[in-house]
């Protein structure tokens, strides 16, 4: 049975790729799109920047109508600059709006928006029905467990926010105190999806690195899809691969080293023609060493690639890669 946001139909198990600040540009969005991700979202955009009309948030309105379904994501601690970034987002015309109630980031938590509205329910709620009122758009939320572990309150969360409108949930199986430490606990989620009240589909988060946990994890814990985050970092195939198990219960060869190079050149491309040639060259270093993990011997090319400023030279030490390692069988895959 396809799993549905408002009209939005987004087949029988979704993977989405969660929003990450300074990784979720449209350089990135386009190389998890080639892979076979189902659904996307925009980095988070903080609803003073939105008001303010700040340079940095204005650009993470940027969307493209090959990156559809895609939703806008935003944060804030203000019910009212929440409902007036909503209708500034909505003017970009995403398919969704999403509300980030779960950045556990000090910054951001500690200003009273993301994570910490679990501390204070009345007031997210309050904040969702704003959101939801000031746009046509289906409005979807991504939280936490709660926010701390005396503080799980994960299900009157869920209920409520159903009860005021949203269409979907997305739970990140961690608390706010545990930021991205330990494991991740689904079974909080498993409870929610098996609580008769909550009709929305509900997504799990955290931890998902692999084809094997997807698989495992889809059956045991119920949800209705799968968000990636960090997993896909420098490996956007890993949405390719947990469809291809999922679809014929094999496992497909990880991608060869000429991919990589290839795959990699791309989002260096994308994101020079985005960002400009400084921005796009200096923000691209961050993710050579995870399009390149497992290759023996790639430290000397990484401070290569970290340390150089002209595209044609990076071109050619991706050329040089390419050729050094061609032979080598596919080294590094998400099984």
């Amino acid at each position: 049975m396809s799993v549905k946001i408002g009209n939005i139909d987004l087949g029988e198990f979704p993977l989405l790729l969660a929003p990450m600040e300074d990784v979720s540009d449209p350089p990135f969005r386009f190389v998890c799109k080639q892979a076979g991700v189902d659904m996307m979202y925009t980095e988070f955009i903080s609803s003073e920047g939105l008001i303010r009309d700040a340079a940095k948030s204005r650009a993470k309105l940027d969307i493209f109508e090959y990156e559809r379904p895609i939703g806008i994501q935003i944060f804030g601690s203000e019910i009212d600059h929440m409902r007036e970034a909503t209708e500034i987002a909505t003017l970009a015309k995403p398919d969704l709006m999403d509300i980030n109630y779960g950045c556990p980031v000090k910054q951001v938590a500690c200003r009273g928006a993301g994570s910490a509205l679990l501390q204070d329910i009345d007031k997210m709620v309050k904040m969702t029905e704003a959101v939801v009122k000031a746009t046509h758009l289906p409005v979807t939320v991504k939280t936490r467990l709660g926010w701390d572990d005396n503080t799980k309150n994960i299900e009157e969360v869920a209920e409520r926010l159903q009860d005021i409108g949203i269409k979907a949930l997305t739970i990140h199986g961690r608390t706010r105190a545990q930021l991205y430490k330990g494991e991740a606990d689904w079974t909080l989620i498993r409870e929610i999806k098996r609580n008769p009240r909550i009709k929305i589909p509900i997504f799990g988060n955290g931890d998902v690195d692999s084809i094997r946990k997807a698989a495992d994890w889809r059956l045991e814990y119920e949800v209705d899809g799968i968000m990636i985050g960090r997993a896909a970092i420098g490996y956007p195939w890993i949405f390719r691969e947990i469809k291809h198990f999922f679809a014929t219960g094999k496992v497909l060869a990880g991608p060869t080293v000429e991919e990589r190079v290839s795959v990699c050149r791309t989002h260096l491309d994308k994101s020079i023609a985005w960002k400009g040639p400084k921005v796009g060259i200096f923000e691209m270093r961050r993710h050579y060493s995870n399009y390149f993990k497992g290759l023996p011997d790639f430290k000397s090319y990484r401070m290569l690639l970290v340390k150089e400023d002209n595209i044609e030279i990076i071109h050619s030490i991706l050329d040089e890669i390419s050729d050094k390692f061609q032979y080598i069988e596919p080294i590094y895959q998400m099984v």
